[in-house]
């Protein structure tokens, strides 16, 4: 009896070293993949099996608020020009009227995705480029839908992590649904021209939890225009550009994240891979 009771403690922690893990992020890690316009995260363990990312959905320009979307946005065309066998690296090139070109270097680690991207005007104009949309589809990452999925989606406030279905919502807009939550120094006049929340998001993060409840997925750059609830069951951290003058070149830095359900833990990370942007 007492050699079987020594034994037994050592079975179970055996277990938990090797199942742990596993069930949250997975020993292969994230791969990516890119074709019309969308981008894919897969692993063997994200819930839902994959995520989808609109990449890219709209460039657009100021004065978006109160007016017609096809008036704001700006012809674009996304090319892939190099991926890696493995799943872990992209590189995409998008042309947008009359003579952006932006520069995408994409790679998939154990429990992100990075995203690098050049922009440069080769025109002898300035160029009224203010964001643009990577769209993040979210239904089978929570399992819910359109009517309820806020639930499970949040930002960061004043009162910390905030549930969307908790912050403050408004109706009235040129476009009826979703909502926007603009950042600190950003034109209200330059957003999606759906419900602007009078809550203001304290940090560039907006995610969701998974519908079992034991990871969350989130979203972050470290320029942003808008965060934004859209009405296809997504989610936006839609970078900011400001304008490019003739001849010059920005560069933008953005992360999708795919963490265990820990919200002090994904602070740490963005305040670690964003050390300008702990609060906006």
């Amino acid at each position: 009896m007492q050699s079987r009771c020594r034994k037994f403690p050592l079975f179970i922690w055996t277990v938990l070293i090797v199942v742990g893990p596993a069930c949250v992020r997975g020993a292969a890690g994230l791969s990516i993949g890119w074709t019309n316009n969308m981008l894919t995260i897969s692993g063997p363990n994200v819930p839902g099996q994959k995520v989808e990312i609109w990449y890219l959905e709209a460039f657009c320009r100021s004065g978006s608020t109160h007016r017609d979307w096809r008036q704001t946005t700006i012809p674009h065309k996304t090319e892939l020009i190099k991926s890696d066998a493995t799943g872990k690296r992209l590189q995409l090139r998008t042309r947008v009227e009359p003579a952006i070109e932006v520069l995408h270097e994409i790679r998939a680690g154990t429990d992100e995705v990075d995203f690098r991207l050049t922009l440069q005007n080769k025109g002898d104009q300035k160029a009224d480029v203010q964001w643009f949309q990577p769209c993040m589809r979210v239904a089978r990452f929570t399992g819910l839908n359109q009517s309820n999925y806020i639930e499970r989606s949040f930002i960061f406030t004043t009162n910390g992590l905030t549930t969307l279905n908790q912050t403050r919502r408004t109706e009235e807009a040129l476009y009826r649904g979703g909502q926007v939550y603009v950042p600190a120094g950003i034109n209200l006049e330059d957003v999606n021209p759906r419900p602007i929340s009078p809550e203001q998001p304290v940090n560039g993060l907006i995610g969701c939890f998974a519908q079992d409840g034991k990871s969350l997925l989130a979203m972050a750059w470290d320029h942003t225009q808008e965060l934004f609830q859209g009405v296809i069951v997504c989610l936006h951290n839609d970078p900011r550009v400001g304008g490019l003058k003739a001849g010059e070149t920005k560069r933008l830095h953005g992360k999708v994240y795919w963490l265990p359900n820990d919200a002090k833990a994904l602070l740490q990370r963005y305040k670690r891979d964003f050390p300008d942007r702990g609060r906006l």
